[in-house]
């Protein structure tokens, strides 16, 4: 019995169905996404409590305390609690940002928005970054959101991942195929 996804992967995607299909038949589908982006902004900026999370030895009452309070603090909805504590109950908590990830893939998929990695040279102004959007997404027929950086490594230019279309206009890039072809010569 093979499998190309990890049972990591294949449980996140069942629990963040789970917590999809639940927000949406309750009607709460934009406070459970907003909740679940500003939970996990704080898993990613907080060291802490992605070690306190990711540490198989915490008794599930810390865990439940700890989400308690962040449920508190970060006013989330009932149906993010109760789905943060399910997690500590199954012993799932593990699998959080996993978790959370998938279920923001599968909300821009329902909503038909498509993502789009950007790494540019230079720092892009909102208003550069909002123009670049537009076009792309007219182009492609459906919303694109981009997950941006700057790597100044790149000299000029942009590369941009869309599903499997990469376009990679950079210098960097440029330089590496008329390297490769002065050493065929």
């Amino acid at each position: 019995m093979s499998s190309n996804k990890s049972f990591s992967a294949e449980t996140a995607n069942r629990y963040a169905l789970a917590l999809y299909e639940l927000a949406s038949e309750n009607s709460e589908l934009e406070t459970v996404e907003k909740n679940i982006k500003d939970l996990l902004e704080v898993y990613k900026s907080n060291l802490d409590l992605e070690n306190f999370i990711k540490n198989p030895t915490q008794s599930q009452t810390n865990q439940l305390k700890v989400v308690g309070e962040l449920s508190q603090k970060m006013s989330l909805s009932k149906i993010t609690n109760s789905f943060l504590s399910i997690l500590v109950s199954k012993r799932r908590i593990f699998f959080l940002k996993t978790i959370f990830q998938s279920f923001l893939s599968l909300v821009a998929k329902k909503k038909g928005e498509l993502k789009a990695s950007l790494v540019s040279s230079k720092n892009l102004s909102p208003e550069e970054l909002n123009n670049l959007n537009k076009e792309i997404s007219q182009v492609v027929g459906t919303s694109v959101s981009f997950d941006y950086k700057v790597d100044e490594s790149l000299i000029g230019g942009l590369q941009m991942q869309l599903g499997s279309l990469m376009v990679d206009t950079s210098i960097k890039n440029k330089l590496k195929k008329y390297q490769q072809i002065m050493l065929e010569v």
